[in-house]
């Protein structure tokens, strides 16, 4: 029996989930989202506010102010509703209803920017925002996940260190890339690991099209988690083997596959077992493994397994799951050419 007084005390980091029957590869997904943030993005913020406390930047009347999609905007309301914390996320219209309701529920202060970039993000209002919030008020204090190296030291502490435990013969891993914090810390351990065990590991990053994390032409990207629209700071690719870049009508039909077999799991999920399933498709069999699955699918009932929500968007392709088929079938269909959404106005939040 476990019995915690924080929130943060308590994360399932044991479970891994074998989707061989459903896609017909050998893939093991290590299953982040068992705690009670929803997500791999507790570890990043309970590091990050540790961080803040041990270098006396943050204090007991300070405000948490932070720019996230969603998932990490969720962990620090949780964090900050257990320490009694102010927070003000910042966030924008790709941010899921229930992601938004969520973090009012814990007291957090959501503020939607309704600026894009030139490329379609929105990443830059956001940050602008942010800068200008901080700009206003001394107490404000802005962890700035894309660049804090905090983030990537969660998962070099954590993360890396439990696959390797679970995984000695580990051939090959996929995390997902949105700040690269996860994928980072990652493949900083299983580097430095290499020198004391001679035994390579092959790091695969899964990122959006759409996304110029890695360089690729900015494109429309509506599913929140992974993705950037700018390069992301903390990214070294030195440290990475491949990049593995999924469409998000391909990111649906990977998280409707799970579903139909009675696994929900979140859009970043999708894209990363999407990228990693293709991968795997073009070698030899008989690889150990292993993929990180950031986040679960409840807060997106509204959108990835909303039928009217994916056909407005991305037409009857991703729709076609083929059901519960054998685990040798192949999804079905090329994926959609996807149509112009309209926009939803943005709403208000904190001054």
């Amino acid at each position: 029996m476990s019995v915690i007084t924080d929130p943060q005390a308590f994360n399932e980091e044991e479970l891994y989930v074998d989707v061989e029957p459903v896609f017909g590869h050998s893939l093991l997904l290590k299953c982040e989202g068992f705690n009670f943030a929803g997500s791999i993005k507790l570890k990043a913020a309970t590091e990050m506010v540790s961080a803040a406390e041990r270098d006396g930047s943050l204090k007991a009347d300070s405000v948490l102010v932070e720019s996230s999609s969603g998932n990490l905007g969720v962990a620090l309301s949780v964090i900050a509703a257990s320490k009694g914390y102010r927070f003000v996320c910042v966030t924008d219209a790709r941010c899921n209803l229930a992601t938004r309701l969520m973090m009012e529920a814990l007291g957090s202060e959501v503020h939607m920017v309704a600026g894009q970039e030139a490329n379609g993000g929105f990443l830059g209002a956001r940050l602008d925002y942010v800068r200008r919030l901080c700009a206003s008020d001394d107490r404000c204090v802005w962890l700035s996940q894309y660049s804090n190296p905090a983030n990537w030291k969660a998962h070099y502490r954590t993360t890396a260190p439990q696959i390797a435990r679970a995984f000695p013969r580990l051939d090959v891993l996929f995390v997902g890339a949105g700040t690269t914090g996860t994928l980072m810390g990652c493949a900083r351990y299983f580097r430095d690991r290499l020198r004391d065990s001679g035994r390579p590991v092959r790091v695969v990053a899964v990122d959006s099209v759409g996304s110029v994390a890695f360089g690729g032409e900015p494109g429309r990207r509506l599913i929140p988690g992974l993705g950037m629209s700018m390069r992301p700071p903390l990214l070294d690719e030195s440290y990475v083997d491949e990049v593995v870049l999924v469409e998000e009508a391909d990111t649906i039909r990977a998280c409707r596959r799970l579903a139909r077999r009675g696994f929900l799991f979140g859009g970043s999920t999708g894209t990363v077992v999407s990228g990693a399933t293709d991968w795997l498709a073009r070698q030899e069999p008989g690889l150990t493994a292993v993929a990180v699955a950031p986040d679960l699918g409840e807060r997106y009932l509204d959108t990835v397994y909303q039928d009217n929500w994916v056909q407005d968007l991305y037409g009857d392709g991703p729709l076609r799951t083929g059901g519960p088929a054998p685990a040798a079938t192949a999804p079905g269909g090329p994926p959609p050419v996807p149509s112009e959404p309209g926009v939803s106005a943005p709403r208000g939040g904190f001054p």
